[in-house]
């Protein structure tokens, strides 16, 4: 089976030894993702769906490397620093996934890497035909 390791170049990933999103054959995991805009820098602080937003395009990027797009996402684990934003945060997964309907799980967590990020969110995808 093929591997590919998709890095989206931030300094951090070499040093704790982890991967963007990995392709494996047909199956692309996409690692705890954040808010971080291409400066580096948190988008929408202090704003959980704004963050919520970026993450998944920050998703969508790492699978677009990967060869996938939102519409192959089986699975999506959100992980959020309080959960009774947990509507605002569903209504930008919604936005993305309405239609496409992965399984999903929302849990709080004390906090995440830094305190500005309000939520993380991970993605499994599965490219090429379903059987009916």
């Amino acid at each position: 089976m093929s591997r590919q390791n998709i890095s989206s170049g931030a300094p951090w990933e070499p040093i704790v030894g982890y991967s963007r999103a990995v392709r494996a054959g047909n199956v692309i995991s996409v690692s705890g993702t954040t808010a971080t805009g291409p400066d580096g820098k948190i988008v929408g602080v202090g704003d959980v769906y704004a963050q919520t937003v970026q993450t998944i395009r920050n998703i969508e990027a790492a699978l677009a490397k990967a060869g996938a797009t939102l519409s192959d996402v089986v699975r999506t684990r959100i992980y959020v620093t309080n959960i009774a934003e947990w509507e605002k945060v569903g209504r930008a997964h919604g936005e993305f996934f309405g239609t496409i309907r992965p399984a999903t799980s929302m849990v709080q967590v004390s906090s995440l890497i830094s305190p500005e990020m309000l939520v993380e969110v991970e993605a499994d995808a599965i490219v090429g035909e379903c059987p009916a």
